[in-house]
């Protein structure tokens, strides 16, 4: 299914307002949304599992008056009804299968009536997603995010739900930079990876479109915003 082309960025421009706004990130990974909505205007947590991907992201340039924290998205350590939005962007299918629904409660409960859920998930699809089944085939647990998601569109405490397909450009400088990016955020891959040896280098040649130095894909996506009553 062909979706029409847009970055991640102005996707986010068009449709949350940042500016003044609290923001939590859940499964900011290195911060770099973070640090883009900070300089959007947002004040801005990130949350993560992973101490070393939250290291990665404190290492960084800062883009102002951002911070990061540990924790899990389905015990979050905020009172009720701080933030104006929270943010899972390719993050919620990553939340354990059975939590996936109390992750999107605790989100509801964080936020401000009339605060949102933004929610941005690849979809199983695309040359980049087949590059990668070999190492983790995400099909039923990108299926169970959205059926955590439709399901928490339905219930009282959402008074609107919207939803947009498109496709992001996904660039990387070099197949090892995939690589490693591809173990930076999950330490768990890296048995696979190791194990499809130059399997993996072939199918992402194969899969990239090279250009102006850098090896480009196209990513499907699926954008749900959840509003709360």
């Amino acid at each position: 299914m062909k979706h029409a082309p847009r970055k991640h960025t102005a996707v986010m421009r068009g449709t949350l307002p940042l500016k003044e706004q609290r923001v939590l990130d859940v499964g900011c990974g290195s911060g770099g949304l973070v640090r883009f909505m900070t300089r959007e205007g947002a004040r801005v947590t990130g949350l993560d599992t992973s101490e070393k991907q939250l290291a990665r992201a404190r290492d960084a340039d800062g883009a102002g008056d951002e911070d990061y924290i540990s924790g899990v998205a389905e015990d979050l350590p905020f009172e009720a009804g701080i933030f104006d939005a929270v943010v899972f962007f390719n993050s919620l299918h990553h939340v354990p299968v059975e939590h996936q629904a109390t992750a999107l409660r605790e989100a509801l409960r964080v936020l401000r009536s009339g605060g949102e859920i933004y929610v941005l998930e690849p979809l199983a699809e695309g040359a980049f997603f087949e590059m990668m089944r070999p190492i983790e085939d995400e099909t039923d647990v990108r299926a169970s995010a959205y059926e955590a998601l439709l399901n928490a569109a339905n219930t009282s405490g959402v008074c609107e739900h919207r939803e947009l397909s498109y496709e992001a450009p996904l660039s990387y400088e070099s197949f090892e930079a995939c690589r490693n990016e591809m173990i930076a955020v999950d330490e768990s891959r890296r048995p696979a990876i190791e194990a499809q040896g130059d399997n993996l280098r072939v199918a992402f040649e194969s899969a990239a479109e090279f250009e102006e130095g850098a090896c480009r894909f196209a990513s499907p996506s699926r954008l749900n915003l959840l509003r709360k009553a």
